[in-house]
């Protein structure tokens, strides 16, 4: 499964930290930023189950940063 964020990450090095904390926190989740993409895309790709989409969310929270699911485009 793939979830969509939009978020307010802006630099590089915010980004690297946390995909580190995400990839440390959730082992089955590839995570990555488009920051190119006006609203500075994070892609969440489940090996298995679901993204814990709340989870996420409180854990950029507590970084410092917003993050909300983007619906999907269908």
């Amino acid at each position: 499964m793939v979830e969509v964020f939009k978020t307010n990450v802006r630099a590089r090095r915010h980004a690297q930290r946390l995909l580190t904390q995400i990839h440390e926190t959730f082992a089955r989740y590839r995570a990555n930023f488009d920051l190119e993409d006006c609203d500075k895309i994070l892609r969440i790709e489940a090996r298995s189950g679901g993204v814990q989409a709340a989870e996420l969310i409180d854990l950029l929270h507590l970084a410092g940063f917003q993050a909300e699911v983007l619906p999907d485009e269908e």
